[in-house]
């Protein structure tokens, strides 16, 4: 491809062609414009990676040009500023940051385009220490943050721009149609890679128990039962196994629900030898430098990290995206998966490791979604999404081979619990029946793998996962499935068990 998206030009592209699809997108948008010149809020939707900063400075460009208007562009954090600012420049578009060091505008005149942090300028704004004039168009990057709404207040009558990735609010009590006018499509994720602009992702999915998880008023899974979860030793004895497994000696990014967890995929890692660091937001700035350098020139760097490079992060030589946690926001899924897209030299694909469930949430990325229905009914589309105990109810359990090697004279390990229930309520025999064969089948796998008793009690401790995996699809058959109930017929099962093999010796 001709136009690389993802790094600053080193000279003007006032008159460099943009591709078809930015093209259209210009002409759809300067056609809003046209017909409704002010008061008139648009949202424009392109996928992570689509060049929605190429955009929107051909935009910024051309708008003063034709109308003779300045240009106001809003971020949510400082990095966004700086490049959006730098790619400006690229545009020709002589540009001015209001970040916190500047405290009144006595050189607007100067600049017919200003980048502003929203917090930055609300706070200008409010104070009365400086008054942006003769300002057209505002244009917001990452218009699904909330934070942006307290502004529109000082701009009623300009046109303004809302871009994103993902049009669906941080906030479900602020959905974005109550502001915005509209909402215009772009070019589908699917289509990107189909035409080498992004890079396929190729997902594997790690089936996580997430019961224990408790959903924060945003919304989305908190920090504290996502760290109980994802720090215990099974979990990261899991993340180790799907990166062995599936990216070893692959440059992958890991993202983390908490700094806890982060620190503990760290340990994890750098205990097996493996090149790892660790980054979140109490990194100073000079450190946050120094660790992307690493990462940037490591082949087979893995960079633990939480939150903060799921938006204004591009490091195209990313080969594996681990989304070690879950998340209720299909912006969140699909930023931190965006990460990875970015097309460079011959990386045509990538590859995605989900341990959240997430991928069964949301589908697939690149799954084709109608932004339009869920822009216009977000709450419906949220309310229709996959729960948590629908997704467990299709875990299919495989035994380890690990677990397998210690059952050499067993051929025959599947157990079907629906299929058992169905049978016994077809045969109007009580459901119990379908534990008892189950509890037999085990036994049957201890005592013919066991000289003695002893070896076969110890055998049947591996059967854990197994016997967990089974009251849970029998809880599913007969609707009740409470923790308590869950936990007694466990321990029931365990009990039975082991009278069965001690009976089996005696």
């Amino acid at each position: 491809m001709s136009q690389d998206l993802t790094t600053p030009r080193t000279k003007s592209t006032k008159t460099k062609k943009l591709y078809d699809y930015q093209q259209e997108a210009l002409s759809q948008i300067f056609g809003r414009i046209e017909e409704n010149p002010e008061s008139y809020n648009l949202v424009y939707q392109l996928p992570t990676g689509g060049g929605k900063t190429v955009i929107f400075s051909e935009i910024a460009r051309r708008y003063i040009e034709e109308t003779g208007k300045k240009v106001l562009i809003l971020t949510h954090r400082i990095e966004l500023c700086n490049q959006t600012s730098r790619m400006l420049s690229e545009f020709d578009v002589n540009n001015k940051i209001i970040n916190s060091n500047v405290k009144e505008l006595y050189d607007q005149d100067e600049y017919m385009c200003f980048v502003a942090m929203v917090e930055t300028l609300k706070n200008r704004l409010n104070d009365d220490k400086l008054e942006l004039d003769q300002i057209g168009l505002v244009i917001i990057d990452e218009a699904h943050y909330n934070s942006f709404r307290k502004l529109f207040k000082y701009f009623e009558n300009c046109f303004i721009l809302g871009v994103t990735a993902t049009p669906l609010s941080s906030n479900m009590k602020l959905p974005m149609n109550d502001i915005y006018n509209e909402l215009l499509v772009g070019e589908p994720v699917q289509s990107l890679v189909d035409r080498g602009f992004l890079a396929k992702a190729t997902t594997y999915t790690y089936d996580v128990a997430l019961g224990t998880l408790k959903i924060g008023i945003n919304g989305d899974y908190t920090v504290k039962s996502s760290e109980e979860l994802y720090s215990n030793n099974l979990m990261q004895e899991k993340l180790l196994y799907a990166y062995e497994e599936k990216s070893l000696g692959k440059k992958t990014l890991i993202f983390n629900n908490g700094i806890n967890t982060s620190l503990h995929v760290y340990e994890t890692f750098k205990a097996e030898g493996y090149d790892v660091m660790h980054l979140d937001n109490t990194n100073s700035k000079q450190e946050r430098e120094y660790i992307l350098k690493w990462f940037k020139e490591t082949p087979s760097a893995i960079l633990t990290s939480v939150g903060i490079l799921t938006t204004g992060f591009d490091e195209p030589t990313v080969e594996t995206i681990i989304l070690n946690r879950a998340t209720k926001s299909i912006t969140l899924y699909y930023q931190m998966i965006g990460r990875g897209s970015r097309v460079i030299d011959d990386k045509k694909d990538f590859t995605v490791l989900d341990l959240g469930n997430n991928a069964a949430r949301f589908g697939l990325w690149g799954t084709p979604l109608d932004w339009r229905k869920i822009f216009s009914s977000p709450l419906y589309y949220l309310g229709n999404l996959i729960g948590d105990d629908d997704i467990e109810r299709s875990f299919t359990y495989a035994m380890p081979a690990e677990i397998r090697a210690e059952f050499p004279n067993s051929t025959e390990f599947s157990f079907n619990i629906k299929e058992e229930y169905d049978k016994a309520i077809k045969m109007n025999i009580k459901s119990k029946i379908v534990l008892d064969k189950s509890i037999e089948q085990h036994c049957k796998l201890c005592v013919e793998n066991s000289e003695d008793v002893f070896d076969a009690r110890i055998l049947s401790r591996l059967l854990q996962d197994d016997i967990s995996d089974r009251i849970k699809k029998y809880s599913y058959c007969i609707i009740k499935s409470t923790k308590n109930y869950i936990q007694w017929l466990e321990d029931d099962y365990k009990r039975r068990l082991g009278t069965m093999i001690n009976q089996s010796f005696s």
